[in-house]
This record gives structure tokens, C-alpha cells and sequence, in this order.
């Protein structure tokens, strides 16, 4: 079985007991803590700490979207005119982005326990409810465009395919440690996690598919990945939040350490899998365009939490998709999904800039 193997011998102290209501608690805003404080339990907004979450959290609610909507009936022929390459990495690549919503529907409930500013569980609520409709959404393209003999394929591709089965039990084991031991080392190993998951292991995916529909192809599901692109960028933006609100403790070295190992270990699997399942087989997805791209996010992502990137300056060579990942065209809406910035939504326009 699979388990982490510890890079440190300190361990935080843990205060992971929650509570459902507190009547010895306090609500104000000078005592409120994210993690672990003496909340009441009552959602509390009048006299907000974390304006950053309510933000976040607006933003999120005003993504709301229906797959249903977007239409795959083209989708179906074009799948037909795909490669035996192309075939394979999409039924791969939408077989792995199965997973990881799928494991956050399962980690959503266990991480937002010690969550004791309402501000912020609200933000985890409304990225579970993202999540379940991303499942949803799969269900949808599985249902409409792969076969029916082959549909249930692609949800247990993981049984087959090794390389796949690896990526699942390293995202799980980091989960799982802390499920297993609530403490407070264990929950910023999951954070960090977290973090690496929607900050790195979808963006391949979506880079394929923005590809794919650079070509005229699989336009349909492109639109779909378009929307669950940018809520998860939203979901980036609160791990980014909580993990730099970590790095406020007298452990900011420590964490930095887990961070800068722990997104190591992320880039090679990505990279692996990336070998295995898109190869040099797929036209305008060149394996080295891929690894650097992969490399880029990384330091983007070490940067945005305060930590000093591990490679050497990599460059984003799929830039020229960002116009496939607009998600508003009719709000002409300027948007950098691969950096992670977006100036506005079509939807959450009067929303302030995020600038991290």
C-alpha cells in the first residue's frame, strides 16, 4: 500500500476537535481564526475577518452553469475522426480528470472540519457543489459521445493502466494521512495537496482539449472544459489563500520545504503520465512542449504562495490556447487561465480584480 514517507521529523501540534455548536465560543472578528479556533458554529457575516473568502465565494456562486446546455451532437462524429492516438489520450485524460473530481468530492467533507471561519466553509461548500457537477459533466460527455460498451471503460481505466493507478494512490495517500491522522502536519500535507491537484493535474487535460478544438475538433467538450476551468481556477485561488495563510506560522520554512517536495514529486508523476498517455503522437502537443508547460506551472504556483521556484525559468509554449480557454466571448472578457489571473466574468463583472 501506498504511503507517503515523511520528510520531516517535527510534528505540529494538533487542535482538530470540532464541534457542531459551541456556546462557549466567540464570534469576533479579532479572535476568528480559519483553522482551529473557538468559533460558535453560527455563520456569522455581519463583522467579516477573511473579506478575501466572501469575495471568493461570490465569484464562485455567480460561475453556476448546466453541461446539459452545451451541445456534444457534433461531438459524436468527431470523436469517429479521431486517431487511435487521439482516441486513447482523450478516453485517458477524461478518465483521470474523473478521478480528481472524484477524489475531492470524497476530501471536501474531511478538510473543511477544522474550518472555524464561516466565511471560509463557505467557500468549501461551494467548491463540493463544483465538484459533484463536474462529475455530472463527465457523466454527461461519457453518456453522449463514448459508445456504450465502452462507457464504463473510462471509469475503471484505473484497473488497467498502472501508470494511471499510480497517479490515484498519490493523490489519495496525501488525503488519506490525514484521515487517518488528524493532525496539524497532516492537514497542511492535504492543503498543499489540494493545491497541487487544482493548480497543476487538470491543466495537461485542458490543454489537450483546448488543442483538440483549436483544430475544429471535440468543440462541444472543449466548451465544457472551459467552464470547469474556470471554477477551477477559483478553487487555486482558495487553496493559494489558506496555504499562504500557513506560511504566516513561525513553520513558514517547514511548510515551504513540504510545498517545494511535495510539487517536485506532483511534476514528475504529471510528467510520466504525460509521456504514457500523450506521447509524441498528438499533433501541436509536442512531449517537450508538454514537460515545460508543466514545469511553468509549477513555479507559478510556488510564486503565488511565497515560495522560490525549482526549475529554470520553463516557458508556457500553449499560450496561443488561451483564446480557446475565454470563457466569455460575448463580455470580451481578458483572461490568462494557464497563469492562473483572470480580470472579470461575464457573470461577476462588478467583482474587484483578483491580484495575486
Amino acid at each position: 500500500m501506498w504511503e507517503y514517507v515523511n520528510i520531516s521529523n517535527y510534528t505540529f501540534n494538533s487542535n482538530n476537535m470540532f464541534k457542531v455548536f459551541n456556546p462557549n465560543g466567540t464570534d469576533k472578528k479579532d479572535q476568528r481564526q480559519i483553522f482551529s479556533g473557538n468559533s460558535t458554529g453560527i455563520i456569522n457575516l455581519n463583522n467579516v475577518k477573511y473579506e478575501w473568502a466572501i469575495q471568493l465565494w461570490r465569484q464562485m456562486r455567480e460561475n453556476f452553469w448546466i453541461a446539459e446546455k452545451i451541445d456534444l451532437s457534433m461531438d459524436v462524429v468527431t470523436y469517429n475522426q479521431l486517431t487511435p492516438e487521439e482516441k486513447r489520450a482523450f478516453d485517458g485524460i477524461l478518465a483521470y480528470l474523473v478521478f480528481l473530481d472524484s477524489v475531492q468530492v470524497s476530501n471536501i467533507p474531511h478538510i473543511v472540519r477544522p474550518c472555524t471561519a464561516p466565511e471560509v466553509s463557505m467557500c468549501f461548500s461551494e467548491q463540493l457543489s463544483q465538484e459533484t457537477l463536474h462529475s455530472q459533466s463527465y457523466q454527461y460527455i461519457i453518456e453522449s459521445i463514448i459508445p456504450p460498451e465502452k462507457r464504463d471503460d473510462i471509469y475503471e481505466y484505473w484497473r488497467e493502466d498502472e501508470i494511471l493507478l499510480n497517479r490515484c494512490k498519490l493523490i489519495g495517500g496525501y488525503y488519506q494521512q490525514y484521515i487517518d491522522n488528524p493532525t496539524e502536519e497532516t492537514y497542511t500535507i492535504t492543503l498543499i495537496a489540494d493545491y497541487i491537484l487544482e493548480g497543476i493535474f487538470f491543466y495537461t487535460g485542458f490543454a489537450f482539449f483546448y488543442s483538440l478544438a483549436s483544430r475544429s475538433l471535440m468543440c462541444g467538450c472543449a466548451d465544457i472544459f472551459r467552464m470547469i476551468n474556470r471554477d477551477e481556477l477559483s478553487h487555486v485561488r482558495l487553496y493559494q489563500k489558506l496555504i499562504q495563510e500557513k506560511m504566516k506560522s513561525k513553520f513558514k520554512d517547514l511548510i515551504g520545504f513540504y510545498v517545494k517536495d511535495m510539487m517536485q514529486e506532483a511534476v514528475n508523476a504529471e510528467i510520466k503520465w504525460s509521456e504514457h498517455i500523450i506521447g509524441e503522437n498528438i499533433l501541436g502537443m509536442p512531449l517537450s512542449a508538454v514537460s515545460e508547460y508543466i514545469k511553468y506551472l509549477a513555479n507559478t504556483r510556488l510564486k503565488a504562495v511565497g515560495v522560490e521556484p525549482i526549475y529554470d525559468n520553463p516557458k508556457n509554449r500553449f499560450k496561443h490556447l488561451e483564446r480557446i480557454a475565454d470563457t466569455s466571448k460575448d463580455a470580451h472578457v481578458k483572461q490568462n487561465f494557464f497563469d492562473g489571473t483572470v480580470t472579470s466574468y461575464q457573470m461577476s463583472s462588478t467583482l474587484e480584480e483578483w491580484d495575486f
